[in-house]
This record gives structure tokens, sequence and C-alpha cells, in this order.
């Protein structure tokens, strides 16, 4: 009893050490890519201020002041006032809460959904193969935008139905990598080896081949971020998204676009956060991209 604990703790140790070498021969790619590192940064300072942002806001995000309405950017407002009087750089800290919670929120759902229709579809082939695959390809053929706002209108605004609509238009082309990796793994050596021992196709899939596309997936799921941001965006500018008065970046701009020439700041601060923060998630995928590709490695 005392050999076999110790094999199995051993064997629990080599594990543990290899997935430990792994993870720091990763870290030494991606670190050698300035952009992603940058991009690595301005993500996590963005998470740490939406979490911080009731201690971080200088005031109510949701507070109108009649009196400061349309406020220039100061040292009392720092990126100034809407239309309402309520100050911009407390909105853009919970807006901030908003669009990584829709983010995170997609980036879950598509994920697991895309990775098991993609993989059932390139082990098990045949009519499962056909199937899966021609449902991918309609959804294809229409702009995800526009089939994202045909599920709004249909459930109704708000965020969480702009959740289900963008996961629901976005799991297609995980599905089309994760059956790429399938077919490229279910000939290898080893996978015949499992079947020759017994090894039931779900134990192939979840055991042996999940595992091995979950680097591209990854990937695929951190490039489609920026998408994400864009299209909560669209969403809340055209009034499908969040709610008001909620704050959320897509629904700044709506309001801003009004007031725009004369006063700039209330749709361009906003949009600055829309395009740094899908810049970050960019450069983000590019180096982990890079950094899992096996050839640089």
């Amino acid at each position: 009893m005392t050999i076999a604990t110790n094999a199995i703790a051993s064997a629990g140790s080599s594990k543990l050490a290899r997935s430990m070498q792994l993870l720091l021969n990763f870290w030494k790619m991606f670190r050698t890519d300035l952009p992603g590192v940058v991009g690595l940064a301005v993500i996590l300072v963005l998470i740490l201020l939406a979490t911080a942002a009731p201690i971080l806001a200088p005031f109510d995000p949701y507070l109108q002041s009649l009196g400061s309405v349309l406020q220039p950017p100061s040292w009392e407002h720092w990126a100034g006032t809407d239309e309402l009087g309520r100050d911009i750089l407390s909105r853009l800290l919970f807006g901030a809460r908003t669009t990584l919670l829709i983010v995170i929120s997609v980036s879950l759902l598509i994920a697991p959904i895309g990775l098991c229709i993609g993989v059932c579809s390139g082990y098990f082939g045949g009519w499962v193969d056909k199937v899966l695959m021609r449902t991918v390809d309609i959804f294809l053929a229409l702009p995800s935008l526009v089939l994202a706002l045909a599920f709004v209108a249909a459930l109704g605004a708000g965020a969480e139905n702009a959740v289900l609509a963008m996961a629901f238009t976005a799991w297609p082309p995980i599905a089309r990598l994760a059956r790429a990796e399938t077919l490229s793994i279910r000939s290898s050596d080893f996978i015949s080896a499992a079947r020759m021992y017994g090894a039931s196709p779900l134990r192939i899939i979840f055991r042996h081949i999940v595992p091995l596309c979950l680097p591209s997936i990854v990937v695929r799921v951190t490039l489609s971020m920026a998408g994400f941001i864009l299209t909560a965006a669209g969403l809340g500018f055209l009034g499908l998204g969040a709610q008001p008065p909620s704050a959320e970046w897509g629904t700044m701009i709506s309001t801003g676009r009004k007031v725009m020439i004369d006063h700039w700041w209330v749709a361009a601060f906003p949009g600055i956060a829309i395009l740094i923060t899908s810049l970050s998630f960019n450069m983000v995928g590019d180096a982990l991209r890079d950094a899992m590709d096996p050839r640089t490695n």
C-alpha cells in the first residue's frame, strides 16, 4: 500500500512539475512580445479599475446635476460632464464593469459550446459532421451583428439578452476551429492506441482531444473579445444593449453624438476607452498565438 501511495504521489508531482515547466516556457515566450505584455498590463489595470470603481469614482455615476451640464474637462471633472450633469470619468469606470462582464460572459458561453460541437463533428464524422457543419455554415452566412440585432429585437433590449444574442451568434468560428484541430488529431497514433485499449469515444474526446484543442480555442476566443466589445458597444449605441441609466460605453457614445460638435468630450472619452480596450485584447491574442505556436518554441 505504501509503495502504491508513493508511486501515485510521485506521478502527481511529476505531472505538476511538467505543468509548471510548460507554464514557465509559455511565459518566457509571451514576455518577449512587447505589444502583448503592454496589452496584458492595460487589461489588468482595467480589471482593477472596474473592480475598485465604487472606491475610485470621484462622483456617483448616476447622480444628475443640472447646474453642471456639459462642463468641459477640468480639475473637478477630469473627463467633463454629460447632458445630465453626470461625471463622465465615474461613468467610464462603472462602464468598464458592464463591458468586461459582457465580454467575459459571452466568452464563457461560446467556448464550451463551440468546442463540444466542433470536436464531436470532427471525431464522429459522417452524418453528425454534415448536420453540425451545415448548421455552422448557416450561421456564418449571416453577419454576426445583424443576427445579434435580430435576436435582441426578439428577446428584448437589455444587457442579459445582449449577452445571449452575442453568444448565440459567436460560437460557429470556435466550432470550425475545434473541428479542424480534431481532424488533425483523431488520426494520430496515440488515439489509435487508446481505441485499441478499449477507451470509449467520450473518454478519448475529453481526455485526449479536448486538452489538445484548448490552446487554439483560448487564442481564438481572446482574439474575438475585441469584436465582442465592439458588438456590445454597437448594441448599446442602438439602444438594444444595457439600458439607461446604466453606465455602458456604447450607450454613452449614443447620447454624446447629439452634442458631439460642440461638446466633443461626451462621446470622445468612451470611444477612446473602447479603442484602447479592443486594441489591448487584440495584442494579447496575437501574443498568445505566437507563444502557443509549437513552431516558435
